[in-house]
């Protein structure tokens, strides 16, 4: 191909030189013509050799042309013509090898079959000697170790469950005991009154108030007892089985006495302020609680039930204590044992959670399983919280939970039965009560001496109030069990207002 180049360039150069020649020529010939007549026969000469030049050189270059042509084409053939023999040859040794291999196989083959047949007639012969079967001294042979292997399995198995059973006791023992140690906790009596300090002894008949209207006012908001005793002039027992009204009267009790102003608008104004605030105060009681074991997320209504702990007691225990008590070991344990802890932390919390539900009908345990399937908690921690007081929880959580509770209770000054009766004897007087219609609130009081009953007094009238009275202490009569007598009392308070201006 270079050399075609190279042809065509000089032919080029050489047409090109002989076109300028001829041109520069016929030049020469018309300025020579103009100055003088001079014979034109040189030139047409010179004309008719360059011509027939340039004809030569482009007769050999085409020549050159074809010559180079035809020998590349030549060469190309002969390169083709070689990988052609070369591919030829690679399929050749190819198809030669697949027949070996094929070969080899199909020989293989007839000597598994020949082995196979050697093997049969062998064990013919050896159950002809033997007078058994080959499926007969299988099942022999296998009927012989099993009887060893059973009677060695059952001697391990014998052992291993001593042993397993001996270090189980040491390891139950070990964790209980270290939970119990790490999860101890400073122990908080009980007590249904609260006393509240007076500076004036004089301030006592403000407290009660003309005709009593004060210390009655009081009362009725609150739910609890005010005593008061001449013995101890300074002070003022407020007393009430349940904690947080007892707690809210209280505090009620002394903002009314700094105040100075005591008389009924002013006693339920500051009265439902307190409990407002008791509200908040609960609400963060819940959010640390459940924060110091690293439980977040948990909905409102949980975590301000959760700060009711606070003022709640079982048996004589302060339900914070024991509920922070129980998680601590319950959190041990499961570690001990390789359990997921969360499930575990967050059954612990909420095990007694339906105690606080008082304003509700049902078993605290009947309460908690209501409450936590509201909010759609995961199945394992709501059947923890539902099975912690059944002989076999139905998993491991459960199971947890049920051990670190008993563990809990069961500790030496722990708890005192005697309480728990008689809150649950007080509940269900007031439950008795909150039954019927047009009654507004309810409480016992006086150790459930007076069942005091709030009623509404546009639906229930003068007349009604007495006969109200009547069906809950007939209802109290048939269905519950208490000392002494019971003491129904219908408060129906009307109170109307109206601005001047």
């Amino acid at each position: 191909m270079e050399s075609i180049l190279v042809i065509f360039s000089s032919l080029a150069l050489s047409v090109g030189a002989l076109v300028g020649g001829l041109y520069l020529g016929k030049r020469g010939s018309k300025n020579a013509s103009l100055e003088e007549k001079l014979p034109e026969t040189p030139s047409e000469n010179s004309l008719a050799q360059a011509k027939t030049q340039a004809k030569e050189i482009v007769l050999s270059a085409k020549e050159e042309a074809l010559k180079i042509k035809k020998s590349a084409e030549d060469e190309a053939e002969r390169i083709s013509s070689q990988h052609f023999n070369r591919v030829k040859q690679r399929e050749a040794d190819v198809a030669k090898k697949d027949k070996e291999l094929e070969e080899t196989l199909a020989l293989n083959k007839r000597r598994a079959q020949e082995l196979e047949e050697i093997r049969a007639k062998q064990v013919e012969k050896l159950e002809k000697v033997s007078g058994v079967t080959k499926e007969e001294a299988k099942k022999i042979v296998l009927d012989a170790v099993e009887r060893k292997l059973s009677e060695e399995i059952g001697k391990r198995v014998r052992e291993a469950e001593e042993n397993t059973r001996r270090q189980a006791d040491i390891l139950a023992k070990e964790v209980l005991l270290d939970a119990m140690h790490s999860a101890s906790t400073d122990y908080v009596a009980e007590y249904t009154i609260s006393k509240v300090k007076l500076d004036d002894p004089e301030m006592k008949g403000r407290i009660i108030g003309k005709e009593g209207r004060n210390i009655r006012a009081f009362e009725e908001a609150t739910g609890v007892n005010i005593d008061m005793d001449d013995d101890t002039p300074n002070e003022v027992r407020v007393s009430c089985y349940d904690s947080v009204r007892r707690e809210v009267a209280r505090v009620s009790l002394e903002r009314l006495i700094a105040d100075g102003r005591i008389q009924p608008a002013r006693i339920d104004d500051v009265v439902k302020k307190t409990q407002t605030e008791l509200e908040r105060i609960m609400y963060k009681e819940g959010e640390n609680l459940s924060a110091k074991f690293g439980v977040f997320n948990l909905p409102k209504e949980i975590i301000s039930l959760l700060g009711r702990y606070k003022y709640r007691y079982s048996y004589g225990q302060n339900m914070i204590e024991h509920t922070m008590e129980e998680t601590q070991m319950g959190i041990k344990i499961a570690k001990e044992l390789g359990v997921n802890v969360y499930p575990i932390k967050v059954a612990c919390l909420l095990h007694d959670i339906g105690k606080v539900l008082t304003d509700e009908e049902g078993s605290h345990i009947e309460l908690a399983e209501k409450l936590l399937k509201k909010y759609k908690f995961p199945d394992n921690i709501i059947k923890a919280v539902a099975e912690h007081h059944t002989d076999k929880p139905s998993n491991i959580e459960g199971i947890i939970v049920q051990i670190a509770d008993s563990i809990s209770g069961a500790r030496p000054g722990a708890r005192y039965v005697d309480f728990g009766d008689y809150v649950k004897r007080m509940t269900d007087l007031e439950s008795a009560a909150k039954s019927f219609a047009g009654v507004e609130k309810a409480f016992a009081i006086s150790a459930g001496r007076e069942l005091r009953v709030i009623v509404k007094p546009n639906e229930v009238s003068d007349e009604k109030a007495a006969e109200l009275a009547h069906s809950i202490a007939e209802k109290i009569e048939k269905e519950q069990t208490y000392p002494g007598t019971v003491k129904v009392l219908i408060i129906r308070d009307l109170r109307v207002s109206e601005i001047a201006k």
